[in-house]
């Protein structure tokens, strides 16, 4: 379980860092065009439109080979018997995998959002409160659907050009970081109540 785990994650990181070009495009492309769509159709349209395109594609094609054997006098049958024969069922331990997977995550959400809502730690929770005032002008300024999309372009940007340029970027970060901290700890030794409890 753990090593097909890592194969996975090992094919996302290559998806992401551009490893094999035409893999990377073809998903890249193909997502971002779904996204677009979803801006101008529904996602009902969308779903309709992309049926359309498969079965227009499978039965132009189905056709196409039906003619050519009639015409060769051949007898090859079904042009996707060998997709039609395949099983295609999802196992129950692959579901339980995956669902024990989600589960854990979800568990930890969980148990993070009531440390926050309940204010176990101030700092933490004055800082998720930031974090959520800041979501509010994202949300006056972007949708969802613009947010994925801006999400989708960073996941296949920034990795590539994090990697090309780390020594740069890691030696920014190190001073924003660094500045963050000294702010923090200014704040925290100026305001009576809010210093963090020491471990």
């Amino acid at each position: 379980m753990a090593g097909e785990l890592s194969t996975w994650k090992q094919r996302v990181v290559d998806l992401l860092y551009w490893r094999d070009i035409k893999k990377s495009g073809a998903v890249f492309g193909a997502s971002l065009f779904l996204l677009l769509s979803l801006t101008v159709f529904s996602i009902v349209s969308v779903a309709a439109y992309i049926a359309l395109g498969l079965l227009s594609v499978s039965i132009s094609f189905r056709i196409y080979k039906g003619v050519l054997q009639a015409i060769q006098k051949s007898d090859e049958g079904h042009p996707f018997k060998a997709y039609l024969d395949s099983n295609v069922s999802v196992s129950e331990d692959v579901v339980q995998k995956y669902c024990n997977i989600a589960l854990s995550h979800v568990n930890c959400s969980i148990k993070e959002l009531r440390r926050l809502f309940l204010v176990e730690d101030l700092v933490d929770s004055l800082k998720f409160a930031v974090l959520m005032w800041v979501f509010t002008y994202i949300g006056a300024l972007f949708n969802g659907l613009t947010l994925l999309i801006l999400a989708l372009i960073s996941l296949f940007s920034i990795p590539v050009i994090y990697e090309r340029h780390q020594t740069q970027i890691d030696h920014y970060l190190a001073l924003i970081n660094k500045n963050v901290k000294n702010v923090s700890e200014l704040v925290l030794s100026k305001v009576p109540g809010l210093k963090r409890k020491t471990d």
